[in-house]
């Protein structure tokens, strides 16, 4: 999973080198990791990432139903409807993405997007991994910065986590 740093406020860039994506470790025995990347605004983020890992800990071999549990949160609670975000949950099986509508989607070819830059990194990782013998975070972070030359609000700092 990859993240770019860019942080804007409407076209103005605030910061450069955030840290959108993150591993989530100590979950026991029977669990090799979580990564958690979100996009959006980032204080709304950085919520979720925490709401997140609260609910994982509930149930650290089962990424579905803790990405279901918080997504079932975030449309029924009232603080927790108001936050403008999206986020990407992977282990080593599945990859999710989680909306404030309720949503948890798996995508059919493993790869998923979120925020600005997400269409045109979309398009790359699919092109990418069609037509190169790339593994898949050499595919990651390449088609993130593809997007980086495609999008304004995307840069070229980017933050590569791996299981």
């Amino acid at each position: 999973m990859a993240g770019d740093g860019q942080v804007t406020l409407g076209d103005t860039i605030a910061k450069a080198n955030a840290v959108k994506v993150r591993k989530i470790d100590g979950l026991g025995a029977h669990n090799a990791g979580v990564l958690a990347g979100f996009a959006g605004g980032a204080a709304d983020g950085f919520a979720l990432l925490e709401r997140f890992e609260a609910t994982l800990k509930a149930t650290p071999t089962n990424l579905m139903k803790a990405s279901i549990d918080l997504a079932r949160q975030w449309r029924t609670d009232r603080a927790l409807r108001r936050l403008e975000a999206l986020m990407i949950v992977a282990d080593r099986d599945v990859t999710l993405m989680l909306s404030g509508q309720g949503d948890v989607i798996e995508p059919a070819d493993g790869i998923c997007t979120i925020g600005s830059g997400g269409t045109a990194a979309l398009a790359a990782a699919r092109a990418l991994l069609s037509r190169t013998d790339l593994i898949s975070s050499e595919i990651c972070k390449a088609s993130l910065e593809i997007a980086a030359d495609i999008c304004i609000y995307t840069n070229h700092s980017v933050v590569l986590e791996t299981l």
